[in-house]
């Protein structure tokens, strides 16, 4: 084993030092995914690596993990040479990928015992091992069921229990709550917490959640491939002490505030934030506006996060967004015009009931979310809705077409962009763009015309040669935003579009969004981040099939009782009120 010269090996699992990594491309110049950065996470400590797409931070825990190798710098985990011995660091380490491979088709139980052959645990291991695992992920009564079957959260919590079926001496974690709702992402974490503390586990944890970074014990800041910060969450959201505000305005939405703020020159970030917006300020200026109540608040470690990006030159969101009109402004009758009617909605698979008698209505130019746990009904509502699923029973009218019967003139109607990349990724993004225009029956100078404003307005034009399975993951997401926007629809299906997506990245796309809106686009979207649920007009929120809460996000807030200030709290207290209720029935 190799000692870490001028560094106490002992007291750190991990210290990167100067490392780069690249990765070559056909006919192209090479890309840099990692440049001279130097990390350290300490023993028996939660790490967090955040930063935006394309930080490094997934190729920095796959270097830790000795599946990689640098080009330069020196990188020691657990005091072993990850160039000189990566199988040594694999031999004690436990490595969870964004994919983690779960066989479907095999239960639970034997999804743990494939991993536990894998790693050549003994069977008095197991025995020791396996029923802590069950108790840690409440998994036990589920050992039986196929993996396929399990819902995202449980999925994630399988996936966690297979990568700790030895006792590893390090945990890396590569986005582990990516899709997953609220409540099984706080149920993830207590996991994750109790092993730091009970066990004394060290964890590598990389995360878009700026949440989940605050209550890790020391965070990694990565952008661009290098390191922009290190240090504990109160450092970090030290810079942008006296800089941060609740504001809010009478007449506006907190969306269309937002948008406005976000565009001052002397504020660094403005995102909704419990029915206000919360604003970081370019100095510790006092941040005065007429007509709007400005209220100083306690900074937050996002705060101190986007201060760090305006500092390093990134500029999304800090420009006007263009309005964006795919069928012209709308008038003020348009706009009070219902463009979804939804009436005792009904889905069974089998004797399983997905969807149970759903009623709601949707306005011309309304943004309106769709939120739950996952397997709570809310996909399968999406894609009736979407004209991709029939629906058992009830009545359902998309742009005035009754999809029971004429699903395919209602698609005519809309746009749908899939939580998961859909497009081609062997052709470019004009190929993508042209295969879609036609399909969608644009032809000619038309096609033309519209492949030109989608190129422009989400800043695709010096990418339109490049394949669109090579790009970044936010300009992949632009990407099918622009396709499904081309036949110009009156309403556009969003499901978790910014799932994985740094925080720069959900702001530049719901600015986007709210364009839409006020042109009189009417959007429907789910999501598992409740602070994206503020830029709704309305939300429902759905668990095993019922309808259990619908209004704007005050009401919804309130609605979960008192001392409920964030939609996250209101969407727990809610979906845990109707479990209870459905338990004592």
């Amino acid at each position: 084993m190799s000692s870490i010269e001028g560094t106490d090996s002992n007291s750190f699992v991990l210290v990167a030092c100067e490392i780069t990594k690249e990765f070559a491309r056909e006919k192209l110049a090479p890309v840099r995914a990692l440049e001279n950065v130097s990390v350290e996470a300490k023993r028996g400590a939660l790490t967090a690596l955040v930063g935006p797409d394309g930080a490094g931070k997934t190729t920095l825990l796959r270097l830790a993990a000795g599946l990689m190798r640098a080009e330069s710098g020196s990188l020691f985990v657990l005091g072993i040479d990850a160039k000189q011995n990566p199988q040594q660091i694999q031999d004690r380490i436990s490595y969870m990928p964004q994919r983690f491979g779960l066989y479907e088709d095999l239960s639970v139980q034997e999804n743990l015992d494939l991993y536990a052959d894998l790693h050549g645990v003994s069977a008095a291991s197991r025995s020791e091992r396996y029923p802590r695992l069950m108790e840690m992920t409440a998994l036990a009564p589920f050992c039986n069921r196929l993996a396929g079957k399990l819902s995202g959260g449980m999925k994630q919590k399988l996936g966690l229990a297979c990568t700790l079926v030895r006792s590893p001496e390090l945990l890396l974690l590569d986005e582990p709550t990516v899709g997953v709702d609220p409540l099984s992402r706080r149920e993830l974490w207590e996991i994750v917490h109790r092993l730091v503390e009970q066990e004394a586990l060290s964890v590598v944890v990389s995360t878009s959640y700026m949440d989940e970074a605050e209550n890790c014990s020391h965070v990694v800041v990565l952008h661009e491939g290098r390191t922009l910060a290190m240090g504990s969450p109160d450092e970090i959201r030290a810079r942008a002490q006296d800089r941060t505000y609740l504001v809010a305005g009478e007449s506006q939405s907190p969306r269309n505030l937002q948008l406005q703020l976000v565009q001052r020159a002397d504020v660094a970030d403005a995102v909704p934030h419990g029915g206000k917006v919360r604003v970081v300020t370019e100095s510790a200026r006092p941040l005065q506006i007429d007509g709007l109540t400005i209220e100083a608040v306690r900074p937050t470690l996002q705060d101190g996060f986007m201060l760090l990006l305006r500092e390093r030159g990134d500029q999304r969101m800090l420009v006007p967004t263009p309005e964006l009109e795919p069928a012209g402004p709308p008038t003020q009758t348009d706009q009070s015009t219902t463009v979804i009617e939804v009436h005792d909605l009904v889905r069974k698979f089998g004797d399983f009931t997905a969807v149970d008698r759903t009623s709601f209505q949707v306005r011309r130019g309304e943004v309106f979310g769709l939120l739950g746990p996952n397997g709570a009904g809310k996909t399968t509502t999406f894609r009736m809705l979407c004209g991709l699923l029939p629906a058992t029973g009830g009545t359902l009218r998309v742009a005035g077409a009754d999809l029971r019967h004429a699903r395919a003139e209602a698609r005519r109607r809309i746009g749908y962009v899939a939580q998961k990349f859909s497009l081609y990724g062997d052709l470019s993004v004009r190929e993508n763009l042209e295969f879609f225009g036609g399909a969608y029956g644009l032809r000619n100078q038309r096609l033309k015309d519209r492949i030109g404003w989608v190129l422009e307005q989400f800043e695709l034009s010096a990418m339109q040669s490049m394949g669109a399975g090579a790009m970044p993951g936010g300009f992949q997401r632009r990407l099918a935003m622009a396709a499904a926007l081309l036949h110009e629809p009156e309403i556009l299906f969003l499901d978790e579009p910014t799932s994985g997506a740094d925080p720069l990245a959900r702001r530049d796309f719901w600015a986007r969004i709210t364009s839409l809106s006020n042109c009189g686009t009417t959007v429907i979207v789910t999501t598992h981040f409740m602070e994206e649920a503020e830029y709704c007009d309305r939300i429902m929120i759905q668990d095993a099939g019922a309808m259990l809460a619908m209004g704007t996000p005050a009401e919804v807030r309130a609605s979960a009782g008192p001392n409920v200030d964030t939609m996250e709290e209101a969407f727990i207290a809610i979906v845990e009120q109707g479990r209870s209720a459905r338990a004592a029935a």
